[in-house]
């Protein structure tokens, strides 16, 4: 009894899922046109500009624009590769000296960005140093990450050799800790003047101290910065440092950026420099001594002939002109010594006429 009750149970909702159907097709049919069309692939990439991988910026659409407007090519200051490298050189010297410790920085990378994007990356804690130059007339930034905080706090400290510096998070930097911290900021400083002296003199001097990036604003945020960092590692300890400077900051010696690297002394040879410096020392120059000037036709001096005298204008004791070729030299002072004729130069007539 109770297996036959179970056949009509089934038997019923079989046919009432079978008028479903049948009822609920024309209902489906009708809404399927309204329903939510899914787009290929083709569709998508003209949605979001890349469709055309040759395209041009003019051709371009959607949010491949975006992403291109937040690219910065850094390659066109090929220079400023060369003067953080010398920086690294010298800063390497410089904290050993400064941590009595043996100490190695090295460059991590090199990249293009805006500075919005970089405070919202700037890993906390740190200490970012907002720093001045003077001949340039704007700022940039150094950020120290709290590894390499701790590690020159515990090594100028007398910390053991060997052991990694102790780090205590959660809580604000110390008034020793962020007098020590401005003290190695000041020497990066110092050794980045170093290194764009000679591209450019510059003076990079150090502003404030923050621990907080929104108060460390030196630009707007869509601006393009270029962004150093530099590794700084001291035996088992070590850290970061990453340097910041706007292209608006770089803009002055952007032109001396823009030059091709030609050796160590960024574009002269000291050694030809001086070879042509003590050649041209050794030159024979001839002087012409200058008594006088006249003005004659010439079929007079076409009618010159031998024992014609020209009678010279200069009077006894009166200055005299030495030239070499067209150019005037020296004014001088005509004279005899022993049987010869002799000038002594007076005054020099080309410095005379730029004071």
């Amino acid at each position: 009894m109770s297996g036959s009750q179970e056949e009509d149970d089934l038997a019923a909702a079989w046919g009432a899922s079978l008028e479903a159907e049948e009822t609920g097709g024309a209902g489906d049919a009708a809404a399927a046109p309204d329903a939510a069309r899914v787009l290929n692939q083709a569709e998508i990439d003209s949605l979001l500009g890349f469709g055309g991988g040759g395209a041009k910026q003019e051709d371009q659409s959607g949010i491949q624009r975006v992403v291109s407007a937040g690219l910065v090519s850094y390659e066109r200051l090929p220079m400023l590769e060369i003067v953080f490298d010398r920086l690294v050189r010298i800063l390497s010297t410089s904290l050993r000296n400064f941590t009595s410790d043996n100490v190695e920085a090295s460059i991590d990378s090199i990249v293009s960005l805006r500075f919005g994007d970089y405070l919202n990356s700037v890993p906390l804690p740190a200490m970012l140093a907002v720093f001045k130059v003077e001949e340039w007339d704007n700022y940039g930034l150094i950020v120290v990450d709290s590894a390499l905080i701790y590690s020159v706090v515990d090594v100028l400290l007398g910390g053991r050799r060997g052991t990694a510096a102790m780090r205590i998070e959660g809580r604000p930097y110390t008034t020793i800790e962020r007098t020590l911290v401005e003290r190695l900021i000041t020497v990066v400083l110092q050794d980045l003047s170093d290194a764009f002296s000679p591209l450019s003199p510059a003076h990079f001097r150090f502003e404030r101290l923050e621990v907080n990036p929104r108060f460390a604003a030196i630009s707007r945020l869509s601006n393009a910065c270029i962004l150093s960092r530099l590794r700084v590692d001291m035996e088992d300890r070590g850290g970061k440092i990453e340097l910041l400077l706007p292209y608006a900051t770089l803009e002055p010696v952007r032109e001396l950026l823009l030059q091709q690297f030609m050796g160590e002394k960024f574009g002269r040879d000291s050694i030809w420099e001086t070879h042509l410096a003590e050649e041209l020392r050794h030159t024979e120059v001839a002087l012409d001594v200058v008594l006088d000037e006249q003005t004659m036709p010439l079929a007079n001096v076409m009618s010159l002939q031998r024992g014609d005298r020209i009678t010279l204008n200069a009077a006894p004791g009166a200055p005299v002109m030495l030239r070499c070729g067209d150019i005037p030299l020296f004014q001088a002072e005509l004279g005899r010594r022993e049987n010869r004729l002799a000038v002594r130069i007076a005054r020099e007539v080309r410095r005379q006429a730029e004071e």
